[in-house]
């Protein structure tokens, strides 16, 4: 009973204080004036709009969860990509010294720029915003993938390498057997990172391209001013963000290094 108590104590008790202030804030932000809803009438919205969230009435008038997928198939398709090409370029940027250096320069100059300068070339070069959105969510994905890849490698012991060579082992063979262990870790969270950034980017990128998916669902909410939604969408694309890195989480521990 005593150990009920105590764990009780650690893990749900400050968890619920944090929402109960946060609701609490929430509220007197909400009577203060303004258009600002407060939580039980944003409940009551969201109560109505998930009562039939997959309901069609025209290619732009779909329900929340149809947007939802929309969104999540964009990320897919894109964060996918990005772990086919990225993935293997960071192994070979961080086993080859040459490949290393001829690159290093370009990594460094792109991988600061903002995701949504990337959405205009998409535009120009796919004609199309659906493809442009998956093009955002591919480059700006593969960065922490090839650099924790590189990384993991990097740090491998040469010690490793060397008894590799004395037992004349195979390139297949040092990467199956030493590197893909090895790197794993940083593989896996490089992969976080990336389906984090995925997910957040995703909803500007659909703001600006239009169609559907939850940041068209936002904007166009906005444009009806429809403020209880734009709050739902809000914790919707958070809750789901939390959900794939819980997602990768479990997925990483399942692995043995």
């Amino acid at each position: 009973m005593i150990r009920i108590k105590k764990h009780l104590a650690e893990h749900w008790v400050p968890p619920l204080i944090g929402i109960a202030l946060f609701l609490f804030l929430w509220s007197l932000l909400a009577q203060g004036g303004g258009a600002l809803p407060g939580p039980l009438k944003t409940w009551d919205s969201a109560v109505v709009l998930f009562s039939d969230p997959f309901y069609q009435k025209t290619p732009n008038d779909q329900g929340i969860g149809w947007n939802i997928l929309y969104s999540l198939g964009r990320v897919g398709i894109g964060f996918g990509l990005a772990a086919l090409i990225g993935i293997p370029l960071g192994f070979m940027i961080g086993r080859f010294g040459f490949l290393d250096k001829m690159t290093s320069p370009i990594v460094s100059m792109l991988r600061p720029v903002s995701p949504l300068a990337w959405l205009p070339i998409g535009l120009l070069v796919f004609k199309a915003a659906d493809p442009a959105a998956i093009w955002v969510i591919f480059i700006s994905s593969i960065w922490p993938m090839i650099i924790n890849t590189a990384m993991g490698v990097r740090q491998l012991p040469q010690d490793y390498l060397n008894v590799a060579r004395v037992l004349n082992l195979s390139e297949w063979k040092i990467f199956t057997k030493i590197l893909f262990p090895a790197t794993l870790p940083y593989m896996l969270t490089g992969i976080r990172l990336a389906i984090g950034t995925a997910w957040l980017v995703i909803v500007a990128a659909e703001m600006l391209t239009g169609g559907v998916g939850i940041g068209f669902w936002v904007w166009d909410e906005w444009n009806n001013l429809n403020v209880e939604h734009i709050i739902i969408a809000i914790f919707v694309v958070g809750i789901i963000g939390l959900l794939l890195e819980m997602m990768l989480v479990q997925i990483a521990k399942r692995f043995s290094y």
